[in-house]
């Protein structure tokens, strides 16, 4: 199966202070994932240092998207070579328009000006599978928005730029359950052959409309536990309590 994205051994601090301890994740093409773990397991870390967040610094280890190593690529680069992130808290952009924003960032994407007409049928098309009209697009960049609108927005840029990888950092917090439900939906319409996502989630709630191929567990700054979806479940019931531990193999090391 063609590997996506390779994430070997990485090792990241934020001003000095050891965020992730070795972290090990494989994401196959056509695959969507989910990566689960308590508050300040390092989750959204990882997420950010995948997209070249620069306040992140990688002391080892290296990140692999298509083949090609972009462990030291700026977020621009890796955004052009099918990168994508739904932020955690999307911030609000005075003065720039929904429309506006989106063909920027598809042409940015396609490396051409998108004609108007054309530009348009995507847009209303996205936000029609999203529940959502035109008028939403017209208005500024998240201002105003309800945490639910801006995650909208979020899945709304995922489904037009048709990313390789999109990386989703809990998206689902904030969204009633027709929300969930339509996010859902939309990350199953982007799974294909040559697409993935990475679901970032502390709940089940989203999985229970998205059955993912596999399931991992953060804890510690590292991938503790990798599964199916009833590795999901299984922690829906019994938490995390027992995955904070330190696993056989490094107690045997010890």
């Amino acid at each position: 199966m063609k590997e996506l994205l390779v994430v070997r051994d990485l090792h990241v601090q934020v001003e000095g202070e050891s965020i992730l301890n070795g972290v090990n994740l494989t994401v196959p093409a056509g695959e969507v994932h989910a990566l689960m773990g308590p508050n300040g397991s390092g989750k959204s870390t990882l997420a950010n240092v995948l997209m070249g967040h620069p306040a992140y610094q990688v002391t080892r280890g290296r990140v692999v998207f298509r083949g090609r190593d972009v462990t030291g690529a700026p977020p621009d680069d890796r955004a052009r070579a099918g990168m994508f992130l739904a932020f955690q808290y999307p911030v609000e952009v005075a003065g720039v328009s929904v429309l506006n924003f989106l063909r920027t960032a598809l042409s940015a994407a396609r490396g051409r000006d998108v004609p108007v007409r054309e530009f348009r049928r995507l847009v209303g098309e996205k936000l029609s599978g999203l529940g959502m009209d035109m008028s939403f697009a017209r208005r500024n960049l998240n201002e105003g928005f309800s945490g639910g609108e801006k995650k909208r927005n979020e899945v709304l840029q995922m489904s037009l730029l048709e990313p390789a990888l999109a990386i989703l950092d809990e998206t689902d917090s904030g969204l009633d359950v027709d929300g969930i439900r339509l996010v859902a939906g939309a990350v199953e319409r982007a799974r294909g052959a040559e697409t993935s996502v990475l679901v970032i989630t502390h709940y089940m709630r989203i999985l229970q409309h998205l059955e993912p191929d596999r399931v991992h567990v953060m804890v510690g700054g590292r991938v503790v536990r990798s599964g199916g979806p009833e590795l999901a479940a299984e922690l829906e019931s019994s938490g995390y309590a027992a995955l904070r531990e330190p696993d056989p193999e490094r107690a045997a090391v010890r």
